[in-house]
């Protein structure tokens, strides 16, 4: 078997959240759908934008290795995208609701912070510099909203949940 390099695990690592990406994509319109928040409900749908453009820039990362852009099966973010779908079913109608929509959504973006930091590294340590740029910009986006979901959750959300 052929040794396994820091090559294989960032293209690996990419084909993961391009794949994740793709899942989140097809999440949030029903999280926009389910929000009762008009604040959260427009959050989603910002997201939704942002990660359109997050999957264009991996798209120009593969296409800067030279390898085609293709997901690999993430079991991380289907089991964190079933878990959103839980709760959309059991809080349904609830007051609860929006706190574990906000949740939910929190959880991505902590997974999604911990691949594009990795990635960025090891972008960093690969000398693939224009890719460093492109994973940080993604990077930032996902604090950014991870943060105003933590103010959404913490002003609104868990409030009324309570």
């Amino acid at each position: 078997m052929a040794e396994k390099t820091l090559n294989d695990l960032f293209l690996d690592t990419l084909k993961d959240i391009y794949y994740a990406e793709k899942q989140i994509l097809k999440t949030l319109p029903k999280m926009a759908k389910a929000a009762g928040s008009a604040e959260l409900k427009a959050g989603f749908e910002q997201h939704a934008e942002e990660t359109e453009g997050q999957v264009e820039r991996l798209e120009q990362i593969f296409e800067m290795i030279g390898k085609p852009a293709r997901g690999k099966t993430c079991e991380a973010i289907l089991g964190i995208v079933e878990e959103g779908k839980e709760i959309m079913t059991e809080y349904k109608g609830t007051d609860a609701l929006d706190a574990g929509l906000a949740s939910s959504a929190q959880a991505v973006e902590h997974y999604e912070i911990a691949r594009y930091g990795t990635l960025k590294s090891w972008a960093q340590q690969l000398g693939l510099n224009d890719a460093v740029k492109l994973l940080d910009q993604t990077l930032q986006e996902e604090i950014a909203t991870d943060k105003k979901l933590t103010q959404l959750a913490e002003a609104q959300a868990n409030k009324k949940a309570a």
